[in-house]
């Protein structure tokens, strides 16, 4: 069946638009998937440097998206506005059989919708968390998406119940990293001694997170090794721009006792005893390495005061670990409670509770079960079949 405005005989092409470190590691793995289904298949669009590696043409760079939150992507709004301009006249014009929005829902949805009023085939892979803050803005995903490929095993009924077209595809993390974590492994890497109690500090892959996150985790850090001295920390930095920012508050503490390592996040968590984590991904990967963590969030002033002025949160907890479990099994901080001696309580909690930990490790190994549901090649598979279908 052709694609509209190309022929069966031409090769398969799916423009991708993914955001940030996380966009581009499932847009890799996705990639991947589609072109050992169809090897001659060309992919193009926003990309990073994994997408890229995997055969991706990039058009614009993933971290151009790297903006969250209610107010503050309003000073990227010109930009942003031009780039999607940019993108919806190019990818009219390419025609690819479908377009993938991979997470970015904020940037990624306006566009789908422009672009299926353009006559293209589209796709969200990772679903907004419309469930949590604004169910009302399922109806604008129904308008502009075809499919909405979704990560988490809830996302997909309710969905269902709003007549909107998804499928649970599991979470390609899932299936990347073991069921079955070698610790020791990645201490011997990480140059980590047995028995030496290690904190992963993660706090964050945006640096608004980091300037908002980062002095409250050394200063707890600091106030934990002030009542466990053999206590050392590790933190993975997920950009060179992410380290400038938190090198420049660690100066500003006098306070080098944290051992910084570029990106590595999975062999940091799967080494600590207990990780401080910024919300987001990286408490999912937390979770898929079976450690216990405290995670901690806080947005800029002026999106907190319109989020609880408004009265977007809908959920009891906003962790993805609390989320996937039902109950509040992992401590989490937000806003006005992220302070530095409350993290810190929290960090000694986990690290003085073995028995806890164990029940986290079977918890978290039963959430990572029922992600594993080979995600990349299932989302792969749906994108093809979509893109085969008669435009009804």
């Amino acid at each position: 069946m052709s694609a509209p405005g190309a022929s069966s005989s031409e090769p398969l092409e799916v423009g991708i638009v993914a955001g940030e470190a996380s966009g581009d590691q499932l847009g890799a793995a996705l990639i991947t998937a589609l072109v050992a289904q169809v090897p001659e298949l060309r992919t193009y669009g926003v990309a990073g440097p994994l997408m890229r590696a995997a055969g991706c043409e990039v058009w614009a760079a993933a971290h151009e998206l790297s903006v969250m939150g209610l107010i503050e992507p309003l000073k990227h709004l010109p930009r942003l506005m031009r780039l999607r301009r940019t993108l919806r006249s190019r990818l009219r014009a390419a025609r690819p059989r479908v377009f993938v929005g991979i997470d970015s829902p904020a940037f990624n949805i306006g566009l789908a919708a422009r672009l299926r009023a353009d006559g293209l085939r589209t796709v969200q892979y990772v679903s907004p968390q419309v469930w949590a803050w604004a169910p009302e803005r399922v109806r604008k995903i129904a308008r502009a998406c075809d499919l909405v490929l979704c990560v988490l095993p809830f996302e997909a009924e309710f969905y269902a119940d709003h007549g909107v077209r998804a499928l649970f595809v599991g979470h390609p993390l899932a299936d990347q990293i073991p069921l079955d974590i070698d610790r020791a492994g990645a201490r011997a890497e990480l140059g980590i001694e047995a028995g030496v109690p290690l904190v992963a500090l993660l706090p964050g892959s945006r640096l608004g997170e980091v300037e908002r996150l980062g002095g409250d985790f050394l200063d707890a850090a600091q106030w934990l090794r002030g009542r466990r001295p053999a206590v050392r920390f590790i933190a993975p930095m997920a950009s060179a721009a992410v380290r400038a920012v938190f090198e420049r508050q660690m100066a500003a503490r006098n306070w080098r006792d944290v051992e910084l390592i570029e990106g590595r996040a999975q062999r940091a968590l799967a080494a600590a005893d207990v990780a401080l984590v910024a919300s987001g991904t990286a408490t999912l990967e937390t979770l898929l390495c079976k450690r216990p963590m405290v995670v901690a969030y806080r947005f800029n002033p002026l999106t907190a005061f319109a989020i609880r002025r408004l009265g977007l949160v809908k959920v009891r907890y906003f962790s993805q670990p609390n989320l996937l479990l039902g109950r509040p099994l992992v401590p989490e901080f937000l806003q006005e409670e992220v302070k530095p001696h409350l993290l810190g309580a929290a960090l000694l909690g986990e690290l003085d509770s073995p028995e806890r930990g164990a029940e986290l490790e079977r918890e978290f190994r039963r959430v990572h079960e029922s992600l594993r549901r080979g995600g990349a090649v299932r989302a792969a598979s749906a994108i093809l079949e979509l893109a085969h279908e008669e435009r009804k």
